[in-house]
């Protein structure tokens, strides 16, 4: 294992396996499994359905291809952090790294106890003690991390190469054991476009339920300063993540729509395990099962890989506590992972719903990460012509500036469609601020 030259940096041990890993890891979660049957409802019509899966897939690839340059040419942890604080300033940085950090700590919090959840289906004496249940997982979680990169990035490995598998072969189950659906049963007769006659609020609703699907197709580009040549590594492993994560959406919602009738599918909370039981009878309920802690797991793994990187990137910049730049021999970042657990571990405590709400203002944030990263890009190729940049992305300006449009109109969709989470998460930008010369302050 390659040692830091120097007390407290990363360690460059990763490749394109992991980066792939990683971006399957992050992405993949309960989203594809549980989304497809609150859609169908919204839309109604399988070739609506494929459409706007299809318009997300287009806009992950792209947004890929214009994280590249930034990863590329700003290879530290951090992604979205690093490139705000580059482009605009300390203050901008701040926002995005903190509102990056605390999203995916409420993901953190709400995935580790879903799957308690899942857990105590299959051990009944848990049922009652999931918050705990959770926290015990998060804690062991936390141990394999703190023993080093190595042992956690092989951990992400396995576990996306099983979700990877397991997801392949439903597909192939699906078209294999499954009896197609007749054309009268493909579409369903109570949609919401149906009982509303307008396409608008189902079409926007379909598409945040997507985008959620699709958060973490840039997840390899937090860990540009941990790969061995980032240059020639993250193309690939941002690429190939992206192109293998399309597939699998495609193909499933393929095949769920295959076999389930419309009208079935609408009212699906979990399409697949309901897809599953349709081929196989009731008994298949526990194997769906334990893929989805698998895949649960596989997620959860990945955010607790990535979010202590940007606090470790904030630490050393003077935005956050000066002991956030501690690395321990395994490579972890100790002080920011322990924070990053801890605060998962006190938000599982208070209550799923707690978790819940914040996953629901993280949507937010998340769209804010990326809206920034393309308005950074921009910004960094008029103000630092001279930055090198291995990687440069196609069709420039036109690419970015289309990027940019279309995540500040999801950003205006998404204020709208859930006022209340907007509330919270626009309070937490008035207040950021001052928080922001506190910490400039604590830190001189």
């Amino acid at each position: 294992m390659e040692q830091p030259s120097t007390r407290n940096e990363l360690f460059k041990i990763l490749g394109v396996g992991f980066g792939i890993a990683v971006t399957i890891g992050g992405t993949i979660g309960t989203g594809i499994l549980r989304k497809p049957g609150p859609i169908a409802a919204q839309l109604g019509e399988p070739w609506l359905i494929m459409t706007l899966w299809v318009a997300v897939s287009l806009y992950a690839f792209l947004g890929t291809l214009c994280t590249i340059e930034l990863g590329t040419s700003m290879p530290k942890a951090g992604a979205w952090y690093i490139y705000a604080q580059r482009a605009f300033g300390n203050y901008a940085g701040f926002v995005v790294g903190i509102n990056s950090w605390l999203g995916t700590c409420s993901a953190l919090g709400f995935g580790v106890y879903t799957m308690s959840e899942y857990l105590a289906l299959l051990i009944p004496s848990f049922v009652g003690y999931e918050p705990y249940v959770a926290a015990a997982i998060l804690v062991i979680l936390t141990g394999i991390h703190w023993i080093g990169l190595a042992l956690a990035s092989t951990f992400q490995n396995v576990m996306s190469v099983l979700k990877g598998i397991g997801l392949f072969l439903f597909v192939a189950i699906c078209y294999i054991y499954g009896d197609e659906v007749t054309a009268a049963q493909a579409t369903s007769t109570t949609s919401k476009i149906i009982e509303t006659g307008s396409w608008i609020a189902p079409v926007i609703f379909s598409l945040q339920a997507i985008f959620y699907t699709y958060d973490g197709w840039h997840t390899a580009a937090y860990f540009s300063e941990e790969d061995r040549d980032p240059t020639k590594n993250l193309p690939k492993s941002m690429i190939g993540g992206v192109l293998l994560i399309i597939a699998i959406y495609l193909l499933c919602n393929l095949a769920i729509l295959h076999i389930l009738p419309m009208n079935e599918l609408s009212q699906s909370k979990l399409a697949a395990a309901d897809a599953i039981r349709l081929i196989f009878g009731e008994g298949s309920g526990k194997i769906v099962t334990l893929f989805l802690m698998i895949s649960i797991l596989g997620i959860v793994n990945a955010q607790l890989l990535f979010n202590p990187r940007v606090l470790y990137s904030m630490s050393r910049d003077g935005l956050f506590l000066k002991a956030g730049i501690r690395v321990n021999k395994g490579g972890t970042p100790a002080v920011a992972m322990l924070i990053t657990a801890g605060v998962a571990v006190m938000l599982i405590l208070i209550g799923k719903d707690a978790c819940e709400k914040l996953s629901d203002i993280a949507t937010f944030f998340f769209v804010l990460g990326y809206t920034s990263g393309f308005a950074s890009l921009l910004a960094l190729r008029k103000n630092e012509p001279l930055l090198p940049r291995p990687w440069k992305v196609p069709a420039y300006p036109f690419l970015p500036i289309l990027m940019l449009i279309l995540s500040l109109a999801f950003l205006v969709s998404a204020v709208i469609q859930d006022l209340p989470s907007s509330k919270f998460a626009l309070l937490f930008m008035i207040i950021s601020y001052p928080v922001f010369l506190l910490v400039r302050r604590f830190n001189q």
